[in-house]
């Protein structure tokens, strides 16, 4: 047992990177979709739906247009993954009491592995969202000439940053994550890469307070009985999709505040926000209360899969098998 417990941080490194890496490489496209569509106001929309995004980005910027921001997620998946789930299991652990939690347990040991990932998370969504929504930027300049060259004129500029610039053209100037780090870093410090950090907390807080408890209850469910901790992979991969579903519906209001504040670059007539209060009372008095749902079932359908595909890793128990622990020496012990 003690040698279990001394690999077991590097196995769940491990799941955390296979896990990250296989279900970022799945759902990415809809990701990009769900920035794009939660950041476009209302007058001023460029894409109808989910599809009519994704149909627009292929035609505008190529197939890897994409996957633009995926190597950020990629990079950082791994640590962001296995501190979330590590974290819930260490509190899951500390707060039991007779090998028992009470759901009130559950819910503040996923409230505490919630605040442990937003050190990879915040500056991860930072970076990603402006390589995302650079492509939407683009877009309206394109729909939208005449407006941005009044906004151009008026020097109303977001981020007069030549990293951001985008031509007249149809295509934008590809810039990466090093850059825009790079800019932060050198202009506004550390404190850049965790704007939103108050916003991310008050989604992935939450998000962990319902899918954590939810998904062991699940869970629980396809056990063969009561003696047999074991379950089918295709019950955890089930109940990781169902369990990550409601609870990325639950926060999607939460979701749209943060990428509203993460977003740097702004487009035209897009108004800049002073914290989470000030974006909810904008928000609420210029696009109404729909506008907390918009990429709603885009989230759903990036977080449920990839959640699935991480219980599934993680429970199969990849980097245990890896470093020479078999499943059923992992559910045996």
């Amino acid at each position: 047992m003690a040698h279990q417990q001394q690999i077991s941080l590097p196995a769940k490194l491990i799941n955390g990177g296979v896990a990250g890496i296989v279900g970022v490489t799945c759902v990415f496209p809809i990701d990009l979709a769900k920035t794009r569509l939660q950041n476009q106001r209302s007058g001023q929309q460029i894409y109808k739906n989910m599809m009519d995004c994704l149909i627009k980005t292929v035609k505008s910027e190529g197939y890897f247009g994409m996957y633009r921001g995926a190597a950020v997620n990629l990079t950082l998946v791994t640590p962001e993954k296995a501190i979330k789930l590590a974290a819930n299991d260490f509190f899951r652990h500390q707060l039991s009491y007779d090998g028992r939690l009470t759901v009130f347990r559950e819910m503040l040991a996923g409230c505490c592995a919630g605040m442990c990932q937003v050190i990879i998370t915040t500056p991860m969504e930072m970076l990603k969202i402006q390589l995302q929504d650079a492509g939407r930027l683009v877009a309206q300049q394109r729909v939208l000439p005449s407006v941005m060259a009044t906004l151009a004129i008026s020097g109303n500029s977001a981020v007069p940053s030549r990293s951001y610039k985008t031509s007249p053209a149809s295509k934008s100037v590809q810039v990466s994550a090093t850059q825009i780090t790079r800019e932060l870093l050198k202009t506004k410090g550390v404190r850049a890469l965790y704007r939103g950090l108050g916003a991310t907390l008050m989604r992935d807080i939450p998000f962990s307070v319902v899918y954590f408890p939810l998904f062991a209850h699940l869970h629980k469910l396809g056990r063969r009985s009561p003696e047999d901790p074991a379950v089918p992979f295709y019950w955890s991969f089930m109940s990781g999709c169902l369990a990550g579903c409601v609870a990325a519906v639950a926060v999607s209001p939460c979701d749209v505040v943060k990428t509203r504040l993460q977003s740097i670059k702004k487009g035209a007539n897009e108004e800049t926000y002073n914290g989470v209060v000030d974006c909810v009372r904008k928000i609420l008095k210029k696009e109404g209360p729909p506008a907390f749902l918009k990429g709603a079932s885009c989230r759903a359908l990036v977080i449920a899969p990839l959640f699935g595909i991480a219980q599934v890793v993680y429970f199969v128990g990849v980097g245990e098998f890896l470093l020479g622990y078999t499943p059923y020496n992992i559910y045996s012990a």
